[in-house]
């Protein structure tokens, strides 16, 4: 994810519906049963856990991840590795659900042909965030970014190229579907704090998987 661009930076406001950005409303809803199956069955290979930054702060949404390679986070740095630190085995495979629905999703704003290779899969509970960070660890930026939103709803901060440009605040709900590339495949981007609730099939969090190219 590239947070080198530090995690913890303060949040600033902006406006709704924010251009390059494709909002694809209850998009996933149809298949939720499927992600949230095949969240549990990676969580169970790869258990969640709060990485810690370089910096030494642990981050306040828990992580896992799966496909060929997996986003991780330590003193060391800010990377992609083939293995989970946690088990020293090669993360689970990315399901075939994500992949199909990370492939529609992408057509659907433009970019024909995606198949991501990796999943980051973000646990969010009230209170958690993501500061605006950008991501820019994978190899190509050629390919676009598909998140999907499942369980609490979030307020979503679309930003620019810089960390000083005024972020867009998007409200996002369970099944909404976001897709950005080309131009703005480095955009500053995070989550402001998730507020309580409890949601009928997910409970109290929020489930965030973010598909991407990394290698």
């Amino acid at each position: 994810m590239g947070l080198t661009h530090d995690l913890f930076a303060p949040v600033l406001a902006g406006e709704a519906d924010p251009p390059g950005l494709t909002h694809l409303p209850a998009f996933a809803v149809p298949v939720e049963q499927e992600l949230l199956a095949a969240i549990n069955a990676v969580a169970t290979a790869a258990p969640f856990r709060h990485m810690l930054t370089p910096g030494g702060q642990h981050m306040s949404a828990a992580m896992t991840n799966c496909g060929e390679v997996g986003w991780v986070t330590d003193r060391r740095g800010y990377r992609y590795d083939r293995l989970d630190p946690q088990t020293g085995q090669p993360w689970p495979p990315l399901p075939a659900c994500l992949t199909q629905l990370a492939g529609r999703a992408a057509a659907e704003a433009g970019f024909a042909s995606f198949r991501p290779d990796v999943c980051l899969i973000n646990r969010y509970e009230p209170g958690a965030r993501m500061s605006l960070h950008q991501d820019r660890d994978e190899r190509d930026f050629s390919a676009p970014i598909v998140s999907v939103s499942l369980g609490l709803g979030a307020t979503f901060l679309f930003g620019g190229l810089k960390r000083t440009d005024r972020p867009h605040r998007l409200p996002l709900v369970h099944g909404d579907v976001l897709v950005w590339g080309g131009p703005t495949r480095l955009n500053f981007h995070g989550i402001a704090p998730v507020m309580e609730g409890c949601h009928p099939a997910v409970g109290r969090r929020r489930l965030n998987l973010t598909m991407r190219k990394a290698l």
